[in-house]
């Protein structure tokens, strides 16, 4: 699509392979002149006369807030626009191949608007309802001026209380079906009645800003479907629930027979997801048969309807529209409770993946601590081409850095600025941009993003024994919960991010700074364990003397507690737990780091039982559904899915040893397990893994993309085992290497080194 525009647009942009903001518009932005009022519904047509139907005719499309399109009474779009904005001043804009859709002859265009006009937690208002519209099809070109007609939708309107929470721009969808029956959207309407559209300001000026190219695709779109339970006839006035087959974001639908002025209702289970109500629909009847699709975009594992009593049902539907990724990763073994996890780690990520990686219901705004934790599943997960949403996450986040050099989220902000500095550490740290560079090799990432890095970390300063010194920020927040010991958190999380930013310093040739990293890492180090190192735990002066889960786990995984120190500390992890699920996911990590899968599987399973036993299919915010511990807590929270990682990373022991995976190993932390198999997708091609443990043979395949390398390693006990083969030919037998392929024996593992292809490695 990229090529395809160059050639039909030429292009006068500042463009990189992360992003494009396009110049070269030709359309100019048009609407209403004047102030416009929150919660504006407008309409827009246009007709075209074509000779000739083109291969190719490619639309860029912008607004504040969303749009629907239809080209000849057709569908196009359902739900375009990416939440505003790139940058505090900026917007994104669509790119749309409307060839299948158009004719010869007269081609009738025609977008719904919806303008919000309040800002949130994920959304900045430019405080003006606008559309911005450029189609290039053959030689001819459309562009959005004054020749569009224009009118306000009036059957939407303002609902009854109670309203979306502060933190969502989104506000209720009513609908009078009384006021405004016009088929608008067909070819023959007669538009005449309607205004033209007034030249509001040329691309890329205020208040909408510079224009940057959407950088995921447009949803993935369902269509229409039926519900899992059957549609009830005719309503008794009881609220009728209608099952969706596991927790989805939807738009209901209903075609109904009533009378006029009856109030129908329709929101989900999940209405008041973690304490505070989202986004719900009033739709008030006209007479006779009537089909309607809610805009409000709303989640959960039940759509209930309210019509009145008497009403006549014709039919239930929903649309499911999603980030549009392919689902291609996979994990299964002989162990139920672990595939189930693996799955309700997935459909999470799911709800979690729309505008930004976010929050589904409650804020649908992207924290860093749940981005952290999800970005790492993409890539376990999903086909490579989602990790656009990890890059725009990341784009969004440096973009908004403030004057002083402060990170902060959610971001797109609108009402909210506060720099959360646990979060920002993990988000600039080894599991944040750290991961992605090493799963994406993406060298072009890492030159623009170095500079907001260490803008960030140059905000931070360290003691005079090299310990970081606290940072308040705008909200000083760790975990949910209490008992959280800070200073060992700190240091953890800054150490982290202190390796991802001498790294980054390497690979573009900034010698001294990575030098000068590594020496104030080394200095930490040191200091880190003299200063928290007491009756075998890390404990800070003044915390309790039982020690929190929190900060031993994350001291491990950080490389600040060695092989020694574990012996002392797995007890201590065995037996406590008052960590939220958010960092429970760093505690579980630290078992399979030291290679203690067993009782790493056992902790999982504690903790996850009631999740895993619960009939709800995603993950919760908290340990126990609407606990006030956790603010409420939602039921599909994604700092929650952490395991999806751990057991594709550790358990399966997939992982890339250089960016990119040019060289990755497979290295299995089966526990007891006898079984298992794995798909993940890279950029090197797709890597599939099968483990088994049966007939006194212990087993490993493994396919190996073309240019890539692997180490294999098979767990097995070299007492035991006798021979080891690879593709039938013995490569170790009798504690003796046979073959130049065989790497050695490290821990209870057999490895060998290999080139591309098919490989299946045998021990017995």
């Amino acid at each position: 699509m990229k090529a395809l525009l160059l050639i039909l647009f030429p292009l006068f942009s500042l463009a990189q392979d992360y992003k494009t903001i396009r110049t070269d518009w030709r359309a100019g932005w048009i609407g209403e002149s004047g102030p416009s009022m929150p919660n504006t519904w407008q309409r827009y047509r246009k007709q075209v006369v074509l000779a000739s139907v083109p291969q190719s005719a490619v639309a860029r499309i912008s607004c504040d807030s969303k749009y629907w399109l239809y080209v000849n009474g057709r569908l196009v779009v359902f739900e375009g626009q990416l939440k505003r904005g790139p940058t505090p001043n900026d917007t994104y804009f669509d790119v749309v191949e409307l060839a299948p859709y158009l004719q010869k002859g007269v081609n009738t265009i025609a977008v719904l608007l919806w303008y919000w006009g309040k800002e949130g937690f994920c959304h900045k208002s430019s405080g003006k309802a606008g559309l911005l519209f450029e189609l290039q099809a053959g030689n001819e070109i459309v562009v959005g001026d004054a020749s569009w007609r224009l009118a306000p939708h009036l059957a939407y309107g303002n609902s009854q209380p109670p309203f979306p929470n502060f933190r969502l721009p989104e506000h209720n969808v009513r609908y009078d079906a009384r006021i405004d029956n016009e088929n608008w959207i067909i070819p023959d309407f007669n538009d005449s009645r309607w205004k033209y559209a007034e030249s509001l300001a040329k691309a890329g000026e205020a208040p909408w800003g510079k224009l940057w190219q959407r950088p995921i695709k447009n949803w993935h779109d369902s269509g229409w479907v039926r519900y899992e339970n059957p549609t009830p006839t005719e309503s008794d006035g009881t609220v009728i629930r209608m099952k969706l087959p596991r927790n989805l974001t939807v738009t209901p639908i209903f075609t109904i027979d009533a009378p006029d002025g009856l109030l129908v209702d329709i929101r989900t289970d999940n209405y008041k997801g973690g304490s505070e109500f989202n986004v719900r629909t009033e739709y008030v009847t006209r007479s006779g048969v009537q089909t309607f699709e809610t805009p409000a975009v709303m989640n959960g594992h039940e759509v209930l309807y309210s019509f009145p009593k008497g009403v006549n049902i014709r039919d239930l539907y929903y649309r499911e529209t999603r980030f549009n990724a392919n689902y291609v990763g996979s994990f299964a073994s002989d162990d139920a409770f672990l595939d189930t996890l693996w799955k309700k780690s997935l459909y999470t990520m799911n709800v979690n993946l729309r505008d930004a990686i976010q929050d589904p219901d409650r804020e649908r705004a992207q924290w860093w601590g749940d981005a952290v934790i999800i970005l790492e599943q993409i890539f376990y997960s999903c086909d490579t081409t989602s990790q656009a949403a990890i890059r725009k996450a990341f784009s969004n986040l440096f973009e908004w850095q403030k004057p002083d050099g402060a990170l902060f989220s959610p971001i797109p902000a609108g009402n909210w600025d506060k720099e959360l500095p646990a979060q920002m550490l993990a988000a600039v740290g080894r599991y944040g941009l750290g991961q992605y560079i090493h799963h994406s090799a993406d060298s072009a990432f890492v030159r623009y993003a170095y500079p907001f890095v260490k803008r960030y970390m140059d905000l931070w300063q360290t003691d005079a024994n090299g310990l970081v010194v606290h940072r308040t920020g705008g909200w000083d927040w760790h975990d949910w919960g209490d008992r959280i010991d800070v200073p060992v958190l700190d240091n953890a999380w800054y150490y982290l991010a202190l390796e991802t930013q001498r790294d980054m310093a390497r690979q573009l040739g900034y010698t001294a700074e990575a030098t000068r990293l590594d020496q104030t890492r080394q200095r930490l180090k040191a200091a880190f364990r003299t200063a928290f190192w007491k009756n075998n735990r890390f404990v800070s002066a003044g915390y309790p003397t039982f020690a929190d889960d929190r900060a031993q786990g994350m001291a491990v995984v950080a490389g600040l507690a060695d092989a020694n120190q574990w012996k002392a500390l797995r007890p201590v992890l065995d037996t406590t737990f008052i960590a939220g699920p958010y960092l429970e996911k760093y505690i579980l990590e630290a078992y399979f780091q030291m290679n203690d899968a067993d009782a790493g599987l056992s902790r999982m399973k504690n903790r996850y039982r009631k999740m895993v036993e619960s009939p709800i299919s995603t993950l919760w915010e908290g340990w126990d559904i609407g606990s006030a511990t956790y603010g409420g807590g939602t039921y599909n929270h994604g700092w929650s899915g952490g395991p999806l990682s751990l057991l594709s990373g550790y358990v399966a022991g997939l992982a890339p040893d250089l960016p990119g995976y040019t060289r990755f190993r497979v290295r299995p932390q089966p526990g007891s397990l006898r079984r298992i198999d794995t798909r993940t997708e890279t950029v090197r091609g797709t890597i599939r893994t099968a483990f088994r443990r049966e007939n006194g043979q212990t087993r490993l395949t493994v396919n190996v993309p073309p240019g890539t390398e692997a180490t294999l390693s098979l767990p097995a006990d070299p007492t035991q085992t006798k021979t080891l083969t690879l593709n039938g030919k013995s490569v170790w037998k009798n504690g003796r290497g046979m073959s130049s392929v065989f790497r050695g024996v490290d821990g209870g593992y057999l490895t060998v080194a290999v080139g591309p292809g098919q490989w299946t490695l045998v021990g017995q």
